[in-house]
């Protein structure tokens, strides 16, 4: 009977844990005029599915990525009803050129900053980019790390899931 009991108990833990919705945390990002935006209720409130891209400056890679997602963009808002939101993990010296940088680039992305070290806690995430697709109910559906041509595709596939396409 112990035994029984036992590994019972063990199932329903693992059933638990393996049901569980991971959901966009409450962490706080900041507009680039410096506004304080806690990231949950942002994502809450929208109402659409949102991409969330944390990048910086300085990673050739997350900036490959945005241009290639800049092509597909308008096209995704209007299909499936997505915001991307571009959030740089620069430290605050490097923080005035991201201004700059989207502009230049053309980006129509929202863009916040956040703190790296809260960033990669809340997200648990190592390197970046890090992309993440979280549906209008802010659960979190798809995470990516890294970025090679091509992997728009695969972001694309996890964007139409969310929106039921």
């Amino acid at each position: 009977m112990k035994q029984a009991t036992i590994t019972l108990f063990l199932f329903l833990c693992f059933a638990m844990f393996a049901t569980a919705q991971k959901t966009v945390p409450s962490v706080n990002v900041k507009t680039l005029d410096g506004q304080v935006v806690n990231l949950k209720d942002y994502v809450a409130k929208s109402g659409k599915i949102i991409v969330i891209d944390f990048w910086a400056t300085w990673c050739s890679p997350c900036k490959k990525e945005l241009d290639t997602v800049a092509d597909f963009y308008e096209d995704w808002q209007k299909k499936y009803n997505v915001e991307i939101l571009a959030i740089t993990i620069d430290n605050q010296r490097a923080l005035p050129k991201v201004p700059g940088i989207v502009e230049s680039k053309g980006w129509e992305y929202t863009i916040f900053s956040g703190n790296e070290e809260e960033m990669r806690n809340a997200f648990n995430f190592q390197t970046i980019p890090q992309t993440i697709v979280a549906d209008k109910n802010g659960n979190i559906i798809f995470e990516h790390s890294g970025y090679v041509p091509g992997d728009e595709e695969e972001l694309e596939k996890a964007v139409a899931k969310a929106a039921g396409k």
